[in-house]
Order: C-alpha cells, then structure tokens, then sequence
C-alpha cells in the first residue's frame, strides 16, 4: 500500500540459500507488467538473489489513473518516484544486502530519477533501454515540452497520445518489430495479456507526454546526472525504435560510476526478452557488473 493507501502489485522470489547473494528490485517499463520478465526475475533467483518486482501505480495489476482500461495516464512522473521511494524504504529494511535497483524503459528513466532525488540508495543500478529520451525526435527536449504543452490546450489530458489499433486494447500486428527478434518471447507477452485482460494498456495520454519531456528536462539539469556516485549499468541498442539511444550514450558519459553496454541491429528495445544470444550476453554483462559493484557480503 502507497501512503495515501492506494494498492500496488508486487511480487517477491525468496532467497533459495541460507545467506541470499543480495536482494534486486525489478520495475518494469511503460505499459508492461512484471509478467513479461518472470524468465529473467527467476534466473536472477535461481543465481541466489531474493527478488522482488512491483508493477506502476496506475499500470498492469495497478489500476489506472485515466478514464479507461487502455490509455497510460498520470498527473505526474514524482508520484511514480514516490511510489519507489516508498517501496524502496520499506524493502530494504525487510531484505538482505547488498540492494540492487533496476529498471527497463520507463522503469528505467524512473529508477535513475529517485537515485538522483537521493530517495533510494541502492549499491548498483542496471538500467534496461532506459527513456532518457525518444527515439526520432528532431527537436531539443525543451522543444518538444513545449508542443506537449500546447496539445495539452486541445482537449482532455487524458486522450491517446498516438493511435493503438481500431479496437481498443488489440495489439498492433508491426509491434513486435519494435520489441524483440524473439517470436516465441514475444508470444508469451499475448498469452499473458490473453490470460489477464486487467494487464493491458495501449497508448500512452498527452499528459504522460508532456510530464516524460517534464521528467527528463529534470534529469538533463546540469549536475544532476555528474551527482550520482552510485555504479550504473546502462545497457542499449542502436536499433531501438522507441528510446533515445544517443541519450543513453550521453547519459553514460555523465555519470561518475556509469557503464554501457551497447547492442546494434541484432537487439530491439526489450533486450531482456531477446534471442537467447543477445539476452545472455546482456544477462552475464549484468552478473559481472553485479561481481564488482556489488558483491556478495564477506
């Protein structure tokens, strides 16, 4: 429960071992659900972690915040940071050490922000594809805050961003071009959606736009990235159809403790639910990175 007592999904793995290697939180990205990387949250278990997973208020087993089941709404991006900083407070008391955040996409984007407010204090950070920006923007992110701004003046807040598919909820059939080479990975996100109708969302609204360009200026603040000391692993493709690679490379660049790990045309943008060779190149980058920023307590 939230502090204001609003529900929240969350899932929990367990330590296997006596004395568990540490503790990782997974947050996924927008839209998705901690379903879809039950294979990965589970390896990281079986490798000695105790995991825990938690869907965004308003998204998945989350509820929504918009006036329907499918469009991605929120008033603004510091009640997701909230939401983690509250989570993060209460499970590291509970869980053993060290602590690891991660986060994909949007996820991603949010983990770094609540490190950067310095409301969670995590040992290591992995960031999966973070949005640190948009893929194909051709202005400034100052820029495009504004025209978010503006389409905000033409109607409810809460209306699709960008067209989803003729009948609400249907899943675009050129999606998986933008997620994963991997058909059988990607089918397992419809049979979950099948299974649990509750889990799906479409496009994101025109608020959730404009706070993402709101949220992202605020990273982009001269020191605020260069500010934090923790490890980072970020990790992206160059054919990422949906966020920013250059972003992500600049972000890279900034942080103290910052480390890339950089795929081409053989990733799309769910690198933890690609073809096996990509995702265990990712996944043993991460075990690695995990070795040196975080090891196992003596």
């Amino acid at each position: 429960m939230a502090p204001d007592q609003y529900a929240i999904r969350r899932i929990d793995w367990p330590g296997r071992a006596a004395q568990p290697r540490g503790s990782i939180l997974f947050l996924p990205g927008r839209g998705d659900c901690y379903e879809k990387y039950l294979e990965t949250l589970e390896e990281w278990h079986r490798a000695g972690w105790r995991v825990t997973a938690s869907d965004w208020r308003g998204q998945a087993g989350s509820g929504r915040l918009g006036a329907d089941a499918v469009t991605g709404h929120v008033d603004d991006f510091s009640r997701w940071v909230d939401d983690l900083a509250h989570l993060w407070t209460r499970w590291k008391a509970e869980t053993p050490g060290p602590h690891v955040l991660i986060g994909h996409s949007m996820g991603g984007h949010l983990v770094l922000r609540t490190v950067a407010e310095q409301r969670a204090d995590p040992d290591a950070v992995i960031l999966s594809a973070p949005m640190l920006g948009f893929f194909g923007s051709v202005l400034p992110v100052s820029w495009m805050h504004r025209v978010a701004k503006v389409m905000l003046r033409f109607g409810d807040p809460a209306r699709p961003a960008w067209k989803w598919s003729e009948k609400p909820g249907e899943v675009p059939a050129s999606r998986v071009t933008l997620l994963t080479h991997d058909p059988e990975r990607y089918q397992d996100e419809l049979w979950w959606r099948e299974k649990r109708p509750e889990l799906v969302m479409g496009p994101g609204s025109w608020g959730w736009v404009e706070r993402a360009y709101g949220s992202m200026r605020l990273l982009y603040a001269p020191g605020t990235l260069e500010a934090i000391r923790t490890p980072v692993l970020l990790i992206g493709t160059t054919s990422d159809r949906l966020v920013d690679m250059i972003a992500i490379e600049a972000a890279a660049r900034r942080l103290p403790n910052g480390e890339l790990l950089a795929f081409g045309e053989e990733a799309r943008h769910e690198i933890l639910r690609e073809v096996d060779a990509v995702r265990d190149r990712a996944m043993k980058a991460i075990a690695d990175f995990l070795d040196r920023a975080a090891p196992p307590k003596a």
